[in-house]
């Protein structure tokens, strides 16, 4: 049992840590803050809720993942390498993929209430 609490607290300071540390990753959570409120606002269905809370999930997920890639690949390679930049543009290109893909999923949600 201990170890499974250990678990989630490692995690949680991770979250918390990425939270001081990433910007970007502040900003994923201040947007993600206003599709809440908007979904409470605009009473959206059931249905609409999970795609939001997916897509939430996903960018927030994937903005995790790339800040610990970029971490790993600055410590394995603190001097300048071509293919270390290669890798850390990928991880970033998979959030910037989610995160368009996301906001497209809201504006489509979104447009039926606002318009």
């Amino acid at each position: 049992m201990k170890k499974l609490f250990n678990s989630f607290k490692f995690a949680f300071q991770g979250f918390w840590l990425a939270c001081k540390e990433q910007p970007n990753l502040r900003i994923h959570l201040l947007v993600s803050f206003l599709v809440v409120s908007l979904a409470f606002y605009f009473d959206v269905t059931k249905v609409e809720w999970c795609i939001l809370l997916l897509c939430i999930g996903l960018v927030i997920s994937l903005e995790l993942l790339n800040s610990a890639i970029e971490g790993f690949v600055n410590l394995v390679s603190p001097e300048r390498q071509p293919k270390a930049g290669n890798i850390k543009d990928i991880a970033a290109a998979a959030v910037l993929v989610a995160a368009i893909i996301s906001s497209i999923v809201g504006l489509l949600i979104f447009s039926s209430y606002l318009f």
